[in-house]
């Protein structure tokens, strides 16, 4: 442990080998932080103080609840060039303290924790409603708990303090998700989204357990201590990947993701898209890169086909839905299996040696993890804003909102282009850096990788290129064309700290776009802690990203955009010079048919039908047509998942059935339970024994 300058308060903990004296000052990176999480906590009971006040909570604990989110990505950012810190609470079970540790990874993750909730809980001061479901102080000490528990899972450094957080996490983001708690399809969402959470949380559970090496001790200064054989390590990291897998969302544990995000307020949706996932790439971040030391290569083909598969049916499902929410679900699975993509090709650089190539993809792994937390938290919240003015989430019953909504509409828009991967915004950034990783592949020394990566490669592509189809889908039946129904005339734009919160989101896309190279510098003090070493030195001036000197790629946003603004400006300037003003506007040409209704649009099953019918193996569809002869034709289209059909479906009747097998264990009888209780405390001791 280490001595932290001049201590305010002191702990004298002794850690598992009996020393260890820890102080720490309040000046400390890592105590601010601990103290901003726990104004998170405050802030959350502070709204029990009033629970049925919507006034008392959404102008003043929420907008509070900002002001800690701000700190907190600011002071984890002047951390991220500071050396690791090390901190001890006496609290906890027995012999068994919460150990606390900041280094550049959990820095990164916590800026973007930060960052990104800063907007949310903003826009969430404006959003939350009476009737909800939750009063409104309850639903504030669910949300602040949810932001503080995702704060300390990322400063963890123990199995006992990082579970804890981990099934907090769970728990209070169950809560949040079921705050419709009376509608029935809501409770069956979020009994699917806890059920899957505790099954992940077991296997990160057996993770640690083989991770501590039979040492029985699970702080993971421990763990990375612990020399595990091959076999032990593949299981460890195999088991990681399933828990932490699940909660990103990964397919196939992916089927709670599009149930959870739509039932749940945009504000809550936005944190688990934006934040919640990213956090379990942290935590296999951290379980592969430096728990487990050196990774073995091929251990990365696992993430990588995962990552890969995952993508490719996101986009490709997210194409299909009508329901505007449950279309940003999928898309987070795209863009989740985009990142365990890079993950797992980092693995593989990082096993055979190629320290430089494996530092370039983690860093553009955690360029996008941040990305997408800007990204779809902006677009999350853009469909609450619509959700309120129009009370509708089926595309199909909106359109030409931009008249209606204009604040809504192009902010809504920079997430769209971001998110499409268009540049100068920072989606391009992240999936360009990751495109330029797989260059490196053919250094790779095993020739049949050298045969997949390309195709890797590719499948990134197609997945980068259908999310711009998704994205176009999205904006332009939303917010462009007719409305469909006439009720849309009488929407609203969002009010002030809407418009706030979603002008921070973002700002953030742009300047993330428009500063890559700052953004790699603290990106590249990660790489080099968990001994990847940082990119080569380029003599690039600092408006030009060169990731990779020797291979001479670059990208230069700021001229990009530059470009963009000297092209438009020539074009105004020459109509207007050229043709004197001499312009006039018109209706739309209508073919003749004598006026263009909203009937006459693209629908979103319009722009679906074309990836139904490329990618019909992936989905299972129910088609309801008319006959000739109907007097009353009707035509139905239901779109299925065919891994739940085939892999979870079944599981319901398995379970009932194995459950009427034991059911003779329950018996009424208090003595029946309490001899079941002593043997299994005597079989647990002689195991320990």
């Amino acid at each position: 442990m280490s001595m932290f300058g001049s201590s305010v308060w002191s702990a004298t903990i002794p850690d598992y080998e009996g020393r260890c004296l820890v102080s720490f000052s309040s000046t400390s990176p890592l105590t601010l932080c601990l103290l901003l999480l726990l104004a998170w906590c405050m802030v959350g009971f502070a709204g029990m103080v009033r629970p049925f006040s919507l006034a008392f909570v959404g102008r003043t604990l929420f907008p509070l609840g900002a002001l800690v989110g701000a700190a907190l990505a600011v002071v984890a950012a002047t951390s991220l060039t500071q050396a690791p810190e090390q901190l001890v609470l006496p609290i906890g079970l027995p012999d068994l303290p919460v150990h606390l540790h900041l280094d550049a990874l959990s820095g990164v993750f916590l800026v973007l924790l930060g960052a990104a909730a800063a907007g949310i809980s903003i826009f969430a001061a404006g959003y939350f409603r009476q009737g909800e479901g939750t009063a409104p102080g309850l639903l504030c000490l669910q949300y602040h708990l949810f932001l503080a528990s995702m704060g300390f899972v990322l400063l963890a450094d123990d199995a006992y303090a990082f579970m804890l957080a981990w099934e907090t996490m769970a728990l209070s983001s169950y809560f949040l998700v079921t705050t419709q708690h009376r509608i029935p399809e809501i409770r069956k969402a979020g009994f699917l989204y806890l059920l899957m959470a505790h099954l992940g949380a077991i296997s990160i559970l057996l993770s640690f357990g083989i991770l501590q090496g039979g040492s029985w001790h699970f702080t993971f200064d421990a763990m990375r201590a612990a020399h595990l054989d091959t076999n032990w390590a593949t299981v460890a990291f195999c088991l990681a990947l399933m828990g932490f897998g699940a909660k990103a969302g990964l397919v196939p544990v992916h089927v709670w993701l599009p149930e959870a995000h739509p039932a749940a307020p945009s504000p809550v949706s936005a944190l688990m898209s934006g934040v919640m996932l990213e956090t379990a790439l942290y935590g296999m971040i951290r379980v592969s890169f430096d728990l487990l030391g050196q990774p073995l290569w091929w251990w990365g083909l696992l993430p990588l086909s995962l990552g890969l598969f995952s993508a490719l049916y996101g986009v490709v499902f997210a194409a299909a839905q009508t329901d505007m929410k449950r279309l940003l679900a999928y898309s987070s699975i795209e863009n989740v299996g985009i990142m365990f993509t890079g993950l797992g090709l980092a693995i593989v650089f990082a096993g055979v040696g190629m320290r430089a190539a494996a530092a370039l993809t983690l860093i553009a792994v955690m360029y996008h993890a941040l990305n997408h937390a800007f990204m779809k938290s902006l677009l999350f919240l853009g469909t609450g804003a619509v959700l309120h003015a129009t009370g509708e989430r089926n595309l199909g019953r909106l359109g030409g909102l931009i008249h209606r909504m204009p604040w809504v509409a192009w902010l809504t828009l920079i997430g769209v282009l971001a998110i499409a991967g268009l540049p100068p915004l920072n989606g391009f950034v992240s999936e360009w850096l990751l495109l330029q990783s797989f260059l490196f592949s053919y250094k790779v020394p095993h020739a049949f990788i050298n045969m997949l990566l390309p195709l890797g490669a590719a499948l990134v592509a197609l997945a980068a290129a259908l999310a711009g189809y998704v994205m176009v889908k999205f904006f332009g039946v939303i917010f462009l064309g007719q409305p469909r129904e006439p009720t849309l005339q009488k929407a609203h734009d969002a009010g002030f700290a809407e418009r706030l919160g979603l002008a921070w989101l973002a700002l953030g896309c742009v300047l993330l776009g428009f500063f890559p190279t700052t953004v790699i510098t603290l990106f590249g003090t990660v790489t080099k802690q968990l001994g990847l070493g940082e990119l080569p030195l380029s003599n690039a001036p600092w408006w030009l990203l060169l990731p990779i000197p020797e291979r001479e790629s670059s990208y230069a946003p700021l001229v990009f955009f530059a470009v963009i603004l000297v092209v438009v400006a020539l074009a105004t300037v020459s109509v207007r010079f050229f043709y004197h003003q001499r312009l006039r506007t018109g209706a739309a040409w209508d073919c003749g048919f004598g006026g263009l209704t909203s009937r006459m649009q693209d629908t979103a099953e319009g722009f679906g039908q074309p990836i139904r019918h490329l990618f019909q193996p992936l989905f299972f569809i129910v088609r309801e047509l008319p006959s000739p002869f109907d007097t009353k034709p009707r035509y139905r289209l239901e779109i299925g998942d065919r891994i739940w059909r085939a892999l979870y479906e079944p599981l319901g009747p398995l379970v009932r059935r194995v459950a009427d097998k034991v059911a003779w264990l329950q018996q009424g009888r208090i003595a029946t339970y309490l001899l079941y209780s002593f043997v299994t405390l005597v079989v647990s001791l002689a195991l320990m024994l």
